[in-house]
């Protein structure tokens, strides 16, 4: 798993069966401090997330067939949590928690 904020949305009208009626969300891998890291990568929200969110991403096939309870198909990656904050030894990191209003 890994940490990342939501950094957009995907709208596709003609799509795999496996992803009909489900919310795509691009997300952007960061470091426990909010840095981004590595590349944008496309994702299933399973955990109603939004834009600006910061999210726990499962990126792993047969997790992720468990997560939507289906069997292995065309999902790898998906949003499993919004996440409040993140906390280590040192305190909260500054880029931690949701920024969107509740």
């Amino acid at each position: 798993m890994m940490l990342a904020r939501v950094v957009g949305e995907v709208v596709a009208t003609i799509k795999h069966e496996h992803l009909a009626g489900q919310k795509l969300l691009l997300v952007h891998a960061v470091t426990p401090d909010g840095a981004g890291t590595g590349r944008v990568t496309l994702a299933v929200d399973a955990a109603q997330a939004g834009t600006g969110d910061l999210v726990l991403v499962l990126d792993e096939g047969n997790g992720a067939a468990q997560v939507l309870r289906r069997g292995r198909g065309a999902v790898r990656t998906v949003i499993v949590g919004v996440v409040d904050e993140v906390v280590s030894e040192s305190g909260p990191s500054p880029g931690s928690g949701p920024p969107r209003e509740a």
